[in-house]
């Protein structure tokens, strides 16, 4: 059974032929770094007008890869949300466009649960940790889902059968990821940029707080965030005037940029471990699942291992090119979803927020 996943929620064109929910034939994406990097962040406007010039080129080279066409095809899966709703209406559109004229089912899926099946693909490649790769979680286990625009635990006991434990209460963790960047002169995006520098510093260098909300499995990063300006206009004499200034940080040393880096990046993962430890006891569940972009972070991926052996878990963490949104994991939710006989119609329209 072959599906093709579609997804245009943010700022990635991306298509994939997932064969069976597992198998990937091809998964193609296309970023766009490039064209929001000199903004500090995604643009909207800018990444639904790039959406339309590449769906159609993203999918002929996902069905050219898989050496597949449209007729081969058991049904198209699309994100129709949450996620940006310009870059969602490409999408969605799209691929109600191509069914109605091939006469192909469509199905649509909810990119958190996008995230979730990610950890299902049969994944041949990524660098670190392969034992991590070459198992599936059975049910029922916890998810972390965090990225950029989310952060959540959830309990998943089966297909379609979710519980949200706690989510952000303001920014999600790839949120404070590229404001604090940019706070830094770092730029656009800033996981991987502070990654990359906190590998290099020392994480208790600067105290930054930690929300752990205690009895509570919500999240909240936005305080965070505040600690680091408030640090900044410290050393700095109380220049910074604004969160998103673009002065740069000349006065500050490389060897202190790599520290305030490690800190604030232990910070985040701490509680990000904290809450999934705590999710788990309190469950009385020994597996989780881990998924979406900050979950490509190095550091992340091996504090959560510590943690699982630590206490006797069992951990699942795609390798990084499925961390990152991908139309893969649309096609792996999407596939459950058809052989549920849960298809949707030519008046499916995208939704912006939208719960699991």
């Amino acid at each position: 059974m072959l599906i093709l996943g579609i997804d245009t929620s943010c700022d990635d064109t991306s298509a994939s032929v997932v064969e069976d929910g597992t198998r990937i034939l091809s998964n193609v994406v296309s970023s766009q770094e490039g064209i929001h990097r000199k903004y500090g962040g995604i643009v909207p406007e800018l990444a639904s007008r790039r959406h339309i010039e590449m769906v159609w080129p993203v999918v002929d080279e996902a069905l050219k890869n898989a050496d597949k066409r449209l007729e081969d095809l058991s049904a198209i899966a699309v994100c129709h949300g949450p996620g940006l709703i310009g870059s969602l209406l490409v999408g969605c559109s799209f691929a109600k466009a191509v069914c109605f004229a091939r006469n192909i089912p469509l199905v649509s899926v909810n990119h958190l649960e996008g995230h979730i099946f990610s950890c299902f693909l049969d994944r041949t490649e990524g660098g670190g940790m392969p034992e991590l790769y070459q198992r599936v979680p059975q049910f029922p286990f916890i998810a972390l889902i965090v990225s950029g625009g989310h952060t959540s635990l959830y309990r998943v006991d089966g297909f379609g059968r979710y519980t949200e434990l706690g989510r952000t209460r303001d920014d999600a963790a790839g949120e404070a990821y590229d404001k604090v960047s940019k706070l830094l002169g770092l730029g656009y995006p800033g996981g991987p940029a502070i990654d990359k520098f906190a590998g290099e510093g020392d994480p208790e260098k600067v105290n930054f707080p930690r929300a752990y909300l205690p009895n509570d499995l919500d999240f909240s990063f936005s305080g965070l965030k505040t600690s680091v300006l408030n640090y900044l206009r410290k050393i700095r004499g109380g220049e910074m005037s604004t969160l998103f200034s673009d002065s740069g940080l000349s006065t500050i040393s490389d060897e202190l940029l790599k520290d305030i880096c490690a800190s604030f990046q232990q910070a985040v993962i701490d509680v990000l471990v904290r809450k999934t430890e705590w999710a788990m006891k309190r469950e009385r569940i020994t597996a989780a699942a881990v998924s979406g972009g900050v979950g490509a972070n190095s550091s992340l991926r091996k504090e959560l291992a510590l943690m699982a052996e630590r206490n006797g878990f069992t951990l699942f963490i795609p390798p990084v090119y499925l961390c990152t949104d991908n139309a893969a994991m649309i096609s792996a939710a999407g596939y459950h979803h058809f052989v549920s006989g849960r298809t949707a119609g030519v008046d499916l329209n995208p939704v912006a927020y939208l719960l699991l």
